[in-house]
C-alpha cells in the first residue's frame, strides 16, 4: 500500500534527509587515500547521534553498521572494513537516519583523489541520471517514466543499469511501496500521486549490468568487476509543478555549508 503524506509528515521527513545529507558531507570531508571505510562508519555514526537522530541502517533487517560503503565494483550494500581507500577508488556511500519517528536515506559515490577518466564520466553520467529521473516525478506520471529516464540517459553513454536493486517510497518505514527502478517504459507502472515520498537511486555500472551477491549475503558487486556508481535522492510529489527534493548535494559540493 502507498501511504500518502501530510504536509507535516513531508517536512519531518525533510529533517531527517537533510541530517543525512549532512551526515554524507561529513563522511566527504574524510575520504582519502589510506582512510578506512570503518572509520567512515564511526563519523558517520557520531554525526548523526550529534543531530539528535539515530542511525537508519543500524540493526535494520540485521545489518551491522551505520553505512552502507562500497568500494569500486560493490554495488550496494557494502561492508564497512578495515579496507584503506586507495588513489583512483571510488566509494558509495549510503547513509539512513531515523529522527521523529520518519526515515531517512541518502547515497553519494566519491572519487578517492584522481579518477580516470572513464570513472570520472561514470560518477557525471550516473549523478545527471538521477536528475534525469526526478524531472518526471511530477503528479500524473508513472514509475516507469522515472525508470525510463535513467535507463535512456545512463546507457546513451554506453553503461548500464542494474536491475535487482531499485529504488523506494519512504517514510515511517525505510522502505514503503511502490518500488522505483531505474529502468522501464514511459507510461508504465504506479501513477503518481501528490504527498507520495520516493527515493530515485540509480546504480549504474561501467561494464555489464548483471551482479552477484557477497557471502556476507548483503553486498553485491558487478558480474565483471567493473565499477559501479550510485547516487540516491528522497523527493516529494507535489500537486503541481517538479517534485520537491528533500535531500540534497549541496553540502557535499560546498554550495552550502552545514
Amino acid at each position: 500500500m502507498i501511504r500518502i503524506k501530510t504536509r507535516e509528515d513531508i517536512e519531518i521527513l525533510r529533517e531527517n534527509a537533510l541530517i543525512v545529507s549532512r551526515t554524507l558531507a561529513e563522511v566527504g570531508r574524510h575520504v582519502a587515500p589510506g582512510v578506512t571505510t570503518m572509520s567512515l562508519d564511526k563519523v558517520a555514526e557520531d554525526f548523526i547521534r550529534g543531530c539528535g537522530a539515530e542511525p537508519g541502517f543500524l540493526g535494520y533487517g540485521g545489518f551491522p553498521y551505520t553505512l552502507c560503503i562500497s568500494v569500486n565494483d560493490v554495488v550496494v550494500h557494502g561492508f564497512p572494513s578495515d579496507y584503506k581507500l586507495k588513489e583512483g577508488d571510488i566509494v558509495s556511500v549510503d547513509c539512513g537516519t531515523i529522527y521523529k519517528g520518519f526515515y531517512g536515506d541518502s547515497a553519494y559515490t566519491f572519487p578517492v583523489g584522481n579518477v580516470s577518466e572513464e570513472t570520472a564520466k561514470l560518477l557525471r553520467v550516473t549523478k545527471e541520471s538521477l536528475y534525469r529521473g526526478i524531472e518526471k516525478a511530477v503528479a500524473g506520471n508513472r514509475i516507469g517514466d522515472i525508470g525510463h529516464a535513467v535507463q535512456s540517459y545512463a546507457e546513451g553513454f554506453g553503461f548500464s543499469v542494474v536491475r535487482e536493486m531499485v529504488g523506494h517510497g519512504i517514510g515511517r518505514n525505510m522502505h514503503e511501496s511502490p518500488e522505483v527502478p531505474n529502468y522501464g517504459k514511459p507510461g508504465s507502472g504506479k501513477k503518481l500521486l501528490p504527498g507520495m515520498t520516493i527515493c530515485i537511486e540509480p546504480m549504474i555500472n561501467a561494464g555489464n549490468k548483471a551482479i552477484f551477491l557477497h557471502d556476507n549475503g548483503w553486498a553485491v558487486s558487478t558480474i565483471d568487476r567493473k565499477n559501479s556508481a550510485h547516487f540516491e535522492l528522497t523527493v516529494a510529489i507535489t500537486e503541481d509543478g517538479p517534485a520537491d527534493i528533500l535531500s540534497t548535494f549541496d553540502f557535499i559540493e560546498g554550495k552550502r555549508q552545514y
